[in-house]
């Protein structure tokens, strides 16, 4: 039987008469929100196109798209924890639009109508990040005209609009996980580990960048702390990792061998695989591929730079601290990938 973040293994404080909609739950890291807020008396409703199969759960089915969906979704909550949107490196920029930045305004305006008082906001560090190295740097302004790539760019259109919404009525706080992954992950963790077992996970500069990540039961914890959070602290962003830095190629190794695949051995200079990424977009932006493109320039940016963060702040903030190391992450993901 495999071994997975469960309802016991999330440590939260008491959120007794709290009504809280999350979207997105039928992704690893809603679906976990959802389970702790429950487990530590939340009434939650869940809101995501697929069933979450979350026993207990008030579920709507639909997309943060249809307004009848959101109005149903939003009445008698009083908190909303949104991370439902489109996540991807390929495809139209209409369709990340749709959902990252008029799906939040949708959902945005319809709690507000509904008296909802807070709000948080899971966005990305990409949203403000250009390309260059990231160097133990707080939160940074998103930037929509600078974020690389379709997501990064409307997540942060997004998170503008959230952040210009927020009031003392309707309290507003965003959160930034940076390079989630754990059991179950389908994102990052399990993409790393089909690729490696594919022999097609090249590390850039030898996997030298430094840069932070995060566990996803350390994520799930901190999200649930923002509840608390946004009644002290709102109308900022703070970036959420374990603030244990390592190469990016011990990360990807690593992962990968508790996934059960051999460490990668393929090395690229990242100037190669940013100009190849650069080609490799405009062909499958014209043949118009459903699939993902095997690199892109956000992704080869991504692999090849510095991008680690100053925790003290979201620390301060959120009376959090990441309570699952690294060492102890990479355990727990063996044993749900090899029991």
């Amino acid at each position: 039987m495999k071994i997975s973040p469960t309802i016991a293994e999330y440590h939260t404080g008491d959120y007794s008469g709290h009504r809280v909609l999350v979207t997105g739950a039928s992704g690893v890291l809603g679906s976990g929100v959802a389970h702790a807020l429950m487990s530590a008396g939340a009434a939650v409703t869940v809101l995501q196109r697929s069933p979450s199969g979350i026993s207990g759960v008030r579920e709507i089915q639909g997309s943060i798209t249809d307004p009848n969906t959101v109005a149903a979704a939003v009445s008698g909550i009083d908190s909303v924890i949104h991370i439902a949107a489109k996540v991807s490196v390929s495809g139209p920029l209409a369709e990340y639009e749709q959902v990252n930045v008029e799906g939040t305004r949708l959902l945005l305006n319809a709690a507000q109508d509904a008296g909802v008082q807070r709000w948080v906001h899971i966005s990305s560090p990409s949203v403000a990040h250009s390309g260059s190295s990231i160097i133990g740097a707080d939160a940074q302004p998103a930037d929509p005209a600078t974020a690389r790539g379709h997501y990064a760019a409307t997540k942060a259109a997004g998170e503008l609009l959230a952040l210009a919404a927020d009031s003392p009525a309707f309290r507003v706080l965003v959160l930034r996980p940076h390079l989630m992954w754990g059991p179950g992950d389908t994102q990052l963790t399990e993409r790393i580990i089909d690729r490696a077992k594919q022999n097609r996970l090249p590390l850039l500069d030898g996997g030298t960048a430094l840069v932070d990540t995060l566990f996803s039961i350390n994520a799930v914890e901190a999200i649930v702390a923002g509840l608390d959070a946004v009644d002290r602290v709102h109308g900022e962003a703070l970036v959420l990792t374990n603030g244990q830095p390592r190469p990016i190629g011990e990360m990807i190794r690593r992962i990968a061998v508790a996934g059960g695949a051999q460490e990668p051995t393929l090395n690229l200079p990242s100037g190669l695989a940013k100009a190849a990424g650069s080609l490799i977009e405009i062909f499958w932006d014209a043949e118009q591929r459903g699939d993902e493109p095997p690199i892109t320039r956000f992704l080869a940016e991504q692999m090849s730079t510095a991008h680690w963060f100053d925790q003290r702040r979201t620390q301060e903030v959120l009376r959090w601290r990441p309570r699952i190391s690294l060492a102890e992450g990479f355990e727990l993901t063996r044993q749900y990938y090899n029991p």
